[in-house]
């Protein structure tokens, strides 16, 4: 979701190699994984075995009390044969009953892992579904939404102080509250969410809603969601108060109408009414860069959270109190969007590989500036991020484990890194029908590091693996070593070089000498020379590209 990596005081582990090759065993990052990460994190026999196709969630919340209880059933289809499969449910929580087909299944636990034994052979290829019965008090989350859990508030815009309870998982998991294969390669085709919460209070999920009702007793309400999509559990979302509800409509540019749904506390609605009004202009913005919407058949949803916001599905929980930024922008309801593109929609399967989430979906900010107020602002928003690069840790983690971001760089590095390709692929018309290629033809699908690496590189017609290599796989920047080996009255000679970890490294430079029109140079990592037929003082354009200058005494 957002700007905070994990601190930790840890012993220094050396990089696993990812699924997708070539990561440096050199470098090294400062977060040590347990037996718990590796079970959340790794791909075992008890997972691979099966793939999800649909969760049937259904949940019943008590405020008073702040527990919940429920069943999961989920349905999959036997991908290898197998007796002995893993679901994922924190320790903290009660299973009641695990049944197949009315009998009984034994299981077992290790820490946050079930592992259920079958009755019977479950043979490739067959479709099978088991129900999880459950129950327990959620874990609370401290510092929502980059620490998970459940949220319990109360609503205070009015007199009647009624409940307010949200929920946020991402990192943490989504298996702190409810039974699930809690990894990011397996989602389902779709997914129902059924929540009964007490009279009077709505529950917003995420997809369509396709019902409510009373229960038999009168006592709660019944809300059901359906999801038309695939979707990652951690997006999965319980939003719980007495919402005013404001719908509104986006025309996409077939003339196909999206609804616009924003759920809100009541003393906020006139402010919402005028602060969401950017949805419109932000879905135009990003059909125009990645196409039209990805969800269509569930809608778009904004609903008012107590903590800053988060990309659940179709239901981006928002809570930056309906403040713009000094670009004019709600920074919440832009970023957290851009995820139904990068992230919801075209995803990654290992949390090692978030960079494509969060790079793509930052970058997404600063286009949308360049959308509504030109490229040169955009310039100037990008510089803002610059400053936050930190340069610690490769942008790609260690594959296999429940691997946290150990900083920010996926996103300000990240943004900067596409900045920095655009530029090298030289031809804007060019770049952004590759990058928009890239969102509609690779939608609602699971995609690799070298897939994008490829993808980027055979519809820009460059070879952008040496610098995505360089900027994904290693923490250092690029050095451009740069020395004037001659110069006169009016042209200057200029020898350069790029210093970098990865082979093949040649990323454009743009050199200007005084107020001269400014000149591409082609550095690679061996020494090269050229002249620049000028007279003044000579500038490194750095604005459109992510390195370092090191001018070299003469030899």
């Amino acid at each position: 979701m957002h700007r905070s990596g994990k601190s930790t005081t840890s012993l220094l582990i050396t990089l696993l190699l990812t699924s997708t090759g070539l990561l440096p065993v050199s470098a090294v990052f400062a977060q040590p994984f347990s037996h718990a990460d590796s079970l959340r994190g790794s791909l075992r026999p008890e997972r691979t075995s099966y793939d999800v196709t649909f969760y049937d969630l259904r949940v019943s919340v008590d405020p008073a009390t702040k527990r919940i209880e429920g069943t999961n059933t989920i349905h999959y289809k036997v991908v290898h044969p197998f007796r002995r499969m893993q679901v994922d449910l924190f320790a903290n929580m009660a299973i009641q009953s695990i049944r197949q087909n009315g009998k009984a299944l034994a299981y077992s636990r290790d820490g946050n892992a079930i592992f259920i034994t079958m009755n019977e052979p479950q043979p490739i290829g067959q479709r099978r579904a088991l129900t999880i019965a459950y129950s327990g008090s959620p874990v609370l989350a401290s510092n929502p939404p980059w620490d998970g859990g459940f949220v319990w508030r109360t609503d205070t815009t009015t007199a009647k102080k009624t409940n307010w309870l949200t929920v946020a998982c991402e990192g943490t998991g989504a298996s702190l509250w409810w039974p699930n294969k809690d990894h990011l390669s397996d989602e389902p085709d779709s997914m129902r969410i059924s929540c009964r919460v007490p009279k009077g209070l709505t529950c917003v999920s995420n997809g369509k809603l396709i019902g409510q009702k009373p229960t038999p007793d009168g006592r709660q309400t019944e809300w059901t969601w359906f999801v038309h999509y695939p979707i990652n559990n951690y997006n999965v979302t319980l939003n719980i108060s007495d919402y005013a509800h404001i719908t509104d409509t986006y025309t996409a540019r077939d003339g196909q109408k999206l609804p616009l749904d924003y759920y809100v506390l009541p003393g906020n609605v006139q402010k919402a009414r005028t602060h969401f009004k950017q949805v419109k202009t932000m879905l135009a913005c990003y059909e125009t860069y990645f196409g039209k919407y990805p969800f269509w058949r569930d809608g778009y949803k904004l609903v008012e959270t107590p903590y800053w916001g988060m990309e659940h599905q179709s239901a981006i929980a928002y809570g930056n109190q309906f403040r713009n930024n000094t670009f004019g922008f709600d920074f919440i309801i832009i970023h957290e969007s851009g995820h139904e593109y990068f992230g919801n929609s075209l995803r990654c399967a290992d949390p090692a590989e978030m960079w494509i989430h969060e790079a793509f979906t930052t970058y997404a900010e600063a286009l949308y500036v360049e959308y509504t107020q030109g490229k040169p602002r955009a310039v100037d928003y990008l510089n803002t991020q610059r400053k936050l690069i930190q340069n610690k840790f490769p942008l790609l983690g260690p594959s296999g484990v429940n691997y946290d971001q150990e900083d920010t760089d996926i996103y300000y590095k990240g943004t900067w890194m596409l900045h920095t390709l655009r530029n090298a692929v030289g031809n804007d018309t060019t770049w952004f029908a590759a990058l928009k290629a890239l969102a509609v033809e690779k939608q609602l699908s699971i995609v690799y590091t070298d897939e994008i690496i490829d993808f980027l590189s055979e519809r820009t017609g460059v070879n952008l693996r040496p610098l995505f290599n360089q900027y994904l796989r290693y923490p250092n920047l690029p050095t451009l070593d740069y020395k004037i080996i001659a110069k006169s009255t009016d042209e200057l000679t200029l020898s350069y070089r790029w210093v970098a970890d990865a082979d093949g490294f040649n990323l454009p430079i743009t050199v200007r000498v005084g107020n001269g029109d400014g000149q591409t140079i082609r550095p690679t990592q061996t020494w090269a020379t050229t002249t620049i037929n000028s007279a003044g003082k000579l500038t490194i354009d750095l604005d459109k590209g992510l390195f370092n200058t090191r001018s070299v005494a003469i030899e």
